[in-house]
């Protein structure tokens, strides 16, 4: 080979690895800041459950109104494991771009219908009804959501980094939720709790449809997963990969619900539950309350693309492992620091659990996609992921506040926590280590 042929060889390599490097990233960009609409949409509701519960329930007791609220969170959920069975099956059989796009015109349309709505105190019984009914749209199109973008990235990513990109899967998740609380919290400063409560709740609502139409209009100029395209190619596409799914990788549907039982639990006690716990219960002003979420949630935003390089490097079970141990050994007690009344001890408690929460996710998303082979790995994700999610994540926030009423222990939702880190933790530790591999086909 002479030294002219062995130069055009490096070039062309060199060229095609930059090639790769940005259609990675713009894959990473459009993909997360899809994702970061998506999770923007669906956890304003979360953030802003006490306000809801005043505006659309007939209830004198602030407790009682926020139980509510959550009860109606929770029915958001209940439609999770459907928009899963749909969403998931279409994405194995017609391509993950285009149902990625689906599910944010129809979540970021639901969002901004709620902004819209009238009151209870204005139309009675029916604006509880209306709002019943964006959630459950809302909990359907997200339903082909997490599993779709992660099972969109973990194909275009590398087997030695896998972890690290798609750990931003999470990360822009937090950083939804971190800028629909901190939204929340400016405009309560600026506006003062009783605008707020009256009128300025509507706000975070409406912006959904702009931020909709934006991360729209960057998934519909993706291309399909290069492993979709070759099982396409290849003609082993499935045509009913639901029922593949369950039939030939039921061990892989498993292990995907033990692990999410965790993540669905720490997710929603952390993003929706503690706004509404420290305001009621712990007595913050609701200021302080949105300003530790955020706090909080900016520092699992910030530690989990570490986690994710951890996991590469060290492995998936290590990270998933010691998060769930965190869980178990310190829940109880960072919720008694919580209730000590300082901001700073509350932050410290927050961060505390977020560092645990950050440690799981950073390793969660590609283990699971690592379980399933590329022809039914956005359905298998879907069905495991969603169902897990519904019955353990949806419940989290109101069976917490039930938990409080019934024991009157106010750190009670902690055994729930711990409860759900045990089942995670023994699933994990029979599941083997995927890191490093390549996905299977």
């Amino acid at each position: 080979m002479t030294q002219s042929t062995q130069q055009s060889l490096d070039t062309t390599t060199a060229s095609g690895e930059i090639t790769t490097a940005r259609k990675l990233r713009k894959v990473l960009l459009a993909t997360g800041v899809g994702h970061f609409v998506e999770w923007f949409d669906f956890g304003l509701y979360g953030t802003l459950a006490a306000i809801i519960g005043l505006q659309f329930f007939q209830a004198g007791d602030p407790s009682v109104a926020l139980l509510s609220s959550f009860a109606v969170f929770g029915a958001g959920f209940v439609m999770r494991p459907l928009g899963g069975l749909y969403f998931g099956s279409l994405g194995d059989r017609v391509g993950r771009q285009k149902v990625l796009a689906t599910v944010i015109l129809l979540t970021s349309g639901a969002t901004f219908v709620m902004g819209l709505l009238p009151t209870y105190h204005q139309i009675g019984i029916t604006a509880t009804v209306l709002l019943v009914i964006t959630r459950l749209v809302q909990g359907f199109a997200a339903g082909g959501e997490t599993s779709g973008a992660t099972t969109y990235l973990a194909e275009f990513a590398p087997d030695k980094r896998r972890g690290y990109f798609t750990c931003w899967i999470d990360n822009f998740g937090f950083m939804a939720f971190v800028a629909g609380s901190g939204l929340v919290f400016l405009l309560t400063a600026s506006l003062g709790e009783s605008a707020m409560n009256d009128w300025g709740w509507r706000i975070p609502f409406l912006i959904a449809g702009p931020l909709g139409w934006i991360g729209l209009y960057l998934r519909t100029h993706l291309e399909d997963s290069p492993e979709f395209r070759a099982v396409v190619e290849s003609g082993k596409a499935e045509a009913a990969p639901l029922r593949a799914a369950v039939t030939k990788a039921w061990a892989a549907l498993l292990f995907c619900v033990g692990f999410v039982v965790l993540k669905a639990v720490g997710h929603w006690t952390l993003q929706t539950f503690m706004p509404g716990y420290l305001s009621t219960e712990l007595h913050f002003s609701k200021l302080n309350s949105y300003a530790i979420t955020t706090i909080g949630l900016f520092g699992i935003a910030v530690l989990v693309p570490f986690m994710g390089y951890l996991s590469d490097r060290y492995g998936r079970k290590p990270l998933m492992l010691s998060g769930c141990a965190g869980f178990i050994l310190f829940s109880y007690p960072a919720m008694m620091v919580m209730a000590q009344g300082d901001m700073l001890s509350a932050v410290l408690a927050m961060l505390l659990l977020g560092a645990f929460i950050a440690a799981f996710d950073g390793a969660c998303s590609a283990a699971m996609a690592e379980l399933f082979p590329s022809g039914v790995r956005y359905g298998g994700l879907s069905i495991a992921y969603n169902f897990s999610v519904a019955f353990f994540g949806g419940i989290t926030p109101w069976f917490s506040v039930w938990l409080i009423t019934a024991t009157g222990n106010k750190f009670s939702p902690a055994f729930y926590i711990m409860g759900a880190a045990l089942i995670t933790f023994l699933t994990v530790l029979r599941a083997k280590e995927t890191a490093g591999k390549p996905l299977k086909r």
